[in-house]
């Protein structure tokens, strides 16, 4: 490897790396602005200037290649004088206002003029006024303090896919903008506010709600959907204030989609907070006691086969497994996750699992989609998927039209026909997939919604299996999932399926076979009441709450530990930040307290007792945040049949995915917002 000297400290580094990062390798702190790991360099600011031997003038680093046999030095005086002058120019223009300014306390701005600023300036003319551009309901614009350092343009350009921000003007007219002052389309345009080094672009929702050193921070992880991105939960006394990226390089990397972000207002409003009963046809508020025993000796009441329980799309594994004891401790099994009938196969956990992992999307060197939008059902996958299009030119292909996934992509193909011609190898595409060495084929819920959908499953991991697209080193077959329970429901067998018979729970539902239904957090379901009898639990007054004879509250995912496996099968812990408000209790509390008034007994003693008894029943289970052992020898296949259909991928609800998200003011400020564009398409 060659080597480097930076302060008389020899290096090695790899081919290819700047001398920024060669001196962040030999332990020198290096200060800039402009420069950032994941984006293209720019070169901007020049705070990061090094010197180097035999060169007269300063060097930025961050824009020279290292090269063998380079002599540096990062804290030297010509060094120190080059950064302060780059500090002047930097605050020429800058407003003294950061007693006001959100990124107070966070500002690199703020911490690198500690170290380079001057008490006074020698900048005597007019100081520079900016306009405040309109970014949409999410971002807060002060333009005045911008310093030109392009990252938000190189983010919306190189990440998000989405090329709406630039700069206009040369010099000191120079100006960074939306180009038709619109609100940024993408759903990731909230990580420009992180990506902003002073106050020019902050959050909007959180604008001077609280500062930094007053927030307890909670690590945790999101339940917005199966992707299960790492997140900082920032909050103040019992209110979530905010919700910021955690970095892990396998799942999220340092980004997390607008939806992660700030649906978390959804938090405090329409929040259940007492028990309710129905009485002539109105809620009324009520007590632990009365209503433990009416749902007691309604359950006692009813033929066990007439009670069906449904879990919702943000439960842990936890309330699952002891939602499921309680429910076979009644003498049912009659329980579902699934909002709408898909095909599942639980026989291995392949089955169900996106075996490529997220992180190994990089290394692909063919895609193909079949019935799936990543970009509204797993935004960070598919934020992976165009990382690797920009880097490497990975070939997108699609049976289906998903719509826009910012990064092209080639229809091969509308109907099931085409899928079998793919797995019979009748097709080009066959012959080009079969030629690629790393492939990946994403089946997404839409296609599993067909009546072909067993056909697909398993058709698709057939014909990946007979070709050698499935062994330890590499697993091509990928299910997209798109809630965050699902894995875990699957994994503890939370559901009604009979031999040939994947769909009995709908079946009988359809039918109105059932007296009594219990739904756990469930919003999502399709369902038409008649004479049941509906006891809700959950934290939010959502759509199955208007309807229900009993309601039972419980904490949102903040206000419990819980344990959730994302779309890989990676087990991850989201953790308590605040605690539940009012009377509500947690899900496996309220389990126990009805299993002890019906069968005099509690489920579980303690929460320890819950949390062993979980995890012995995930399968191929490795520890937290490891990716699942599966088998890829002994592969059982079966075989499903064919019906000719259109692959319709069904439409997401982005901004109103969950309880949570439609309690959110955001939330439906971003959904008017698109609204209103769709509505400007149409008569324009």
């Amino acid at each position: 490897m060659p080597k480097i000297i930076i302060n008389d400290k020899e290096i090695e580094f790899k081919d290819g790396m700047t001398v920024l990062q060669a001196c962040e390798l030999a332990g020198a702190e290096i200060p800039r602005f402009c420069y950032h790991e994941r984006l293209s360099i720019a070169g901007n600011c020049r705070m990061c200037l090094v010197e180097m031997e035999k060169s007269q003038k300063p060097i930025a680093s961050c824009a020279m290649p290292a090269a063998e046999g380079m002599k540096i030095k990062t804290n030297s005086k010509m060094v120190e004088k080059a950064r302060k002058g780059v500090m002047e120019f930097l605050l020429v223009n800058h407003p003294l206002d950061c007693p006001v300014c959100d990124q107070g306390g966070e500002c690199d701005l703020q911490d690198q003029s500690l170290y380079y600023g001057f008490d006074g300036s020698r900048f005597k003319e007019n100081k520079r006024l900016v306009k405040d551009k309109y970014m949409g309901p999410l971002i807060k614009t002060q333009m005045t303090r911008c310093i030109h350092c392009t990252r938000c343009i190189r983010f919306a350009t190189e990440v998000a896919g989405v090329p709406e921000l630039g700069a206009i003007g040369r010099g000191e007219d120079m100006e960074i903008t939306t180009y038709l002052e619109k609100s940024m389309a993408s759903e990731l345009s909230g990580n420009v506010i992180d990506l902003c080094p002073v106050g020019a672009l902050t959050s909007k929702p959180y604008a001077f709600e609280a500062r930094p050193w007053e927030l307890k921070k909670t690590e945790s992880v999101d339940v917005m959907d199966a992707v299960g991105s790492n997140i900082r939960i920032d909050s103040y006394g019992w209110e979530v204030k905010r919700i910021l990226p955690r970095l892990n390089n396998s799942i999220n990397e340092e980004w997390i989609s607008d939806k992660t972000r700030y649906a978390c207002d959804g938090l405090l409003k329409q929040r259940l907070d007492k028990p309710y009963i129905r009485k002539d046809g109105k809620l009324i508020e009520s007590n632990w006691d009365e209503v433990i025993d009416l749902v007691s000796s309604k359950i006692n009441s009813i033929d066990p086969k007439r009670i069906a329980g449904h879990v919702g799309c943000m439960s842990s594994l936890e309330t699952i497994n002891s939602f499921k004891k309680l429910l076979i401790s009644l003498g049912t099994n009659n329980f579902e996750f699934r909002e709408k009938p898909f095909y599942i196969n639980p026989e291995q956990k392949i089955n169900y699992l996106f075996n490529s992992s997220i992180q190994e999307i990089e290394n692909s060197d063919f895609l193909l989609l079949i019935g799936a939008n990543p970009r509204k059902e797993a935004t960070m996958l598919n934020a992976r998927i165009r990382k690797s299009f920009v880097s490497s030119g990975l070939p997108v292909f699609s049976m289906g039209n998903p719509g826009d996934l910012t990064y092209p992509y080639k229809i091969i193909g509308e109907t099931t026909d085409d899928i079998k011609k793919f797995i019979n190898e009748e097709s080009e595409i066959s012959n080009k997939f079969k030629k690629s060495k790393r492939p990946i084929v994403i089946i997404g819920e839409s296609a599993l919604e067909l009546k072909s959908g067993k056909y697909i499953l398993e058709g698709v991991k057939d014909f990946l299996f007979k070709n050698g697209f499935i062994n330890d080193k590499w697993n091509a077959f990928n299910i997209l999932t798109q809630n965050s329970s699902t894995i875990g429901a699957i994994d503890l067998n939370f559901f009604d399926i009979q031999q040939e018979n994947n769909f009995a729970f709908f079946q009988k539902l359809e039918k109105k076979e059932f007296d009594l239904l219990y739904f756990l957090a469930s919003d999502e379901l399709n369902f038409d009441k008649e004479n049941e009898f509906i006891i809700y639990q959950g934290s939010h007054g959502d759509k199955i709450a208007q309807i229900a004879d009993v309601i039972l509250p419980s904490p949102a995912y903040t206000e419990q530990n819980g344990l959730f496996i994302n779309l890989e099968g990676r087990l991850q812990k989201a953790v308590k930040v605040t605690n539940p408000i009012g009377s509500s209790k947690e899900d496996w509390k309220i389990f126990n307290l009805l299993n002890k008034k019906i069968k005099n007994n509690e489920l579980f003693t303690n929460y320890k007792e819950l949390i062993d008894d979980t995890l012995s029943k995930v399968k191929n289970n490795t520890g937290f945040d490891s990716l699942p052992n599966l088998e890829t020898k002994n592969i059982k296949l079966k075989k499903g049949e064919l019906v000719s259909e259109k692959i319709l991928i069904r439409e997401i609800d982005y901004y109103f995915s969950n309880a949570i998200a439609r309690a959110s003011k955001t939330m439906s400020d971003c959904k008017l917002i698109k609204s209103k564009k769709n509505q400007n398409r149409l008569t324009g």
